[in-house]
């Protein structure tokens, strides 16, 4: 079954649950930028990130610049923002506790 971008009402809801993500209504994505100690800091979250990809088969774009790593979810299969997007989201906030 193909993958499908969320309703208006489920992305409502999702960016309620991330405020710390700024939406990208053109890219219809979710985006965040984290910042560590240093750039040693920034990589390991980096690897953990990667980890959770692999895992879930979904990729973020991303970026990192010393201990700065911004974060953009979106779903291209889907034309937008998915679940699968929500459940990374999720599972990169729980890295952090």
């Amino acid at each position: 079954m193909a993958i499908e971008a969320l309703s208006d009402a489920e992305r409502a809801d999702a960016l309620d649950a991330f405020s710390d993500w700024d939406y990208e209504e053109g890219r219809d994505a979710i985006k965040r930028t984290f910042t560590f100690k240093d750039f040693s800091e920034a990589f390991a979250f980096m690897t953990r990130v990667a980890l959770l990809a692999e895992k879930a088969d979904h990729h973020p774009e991303w970026s990192n610049v010393w201990n700065r790593v911004e974060i953009l979810l979106t779903t291209h299969d889907a034309g937008g923002l998915s679940s699968r997007d929500v459940a990374m989201a999720e599972a990169i906030e729980a890295l952090l506790d």
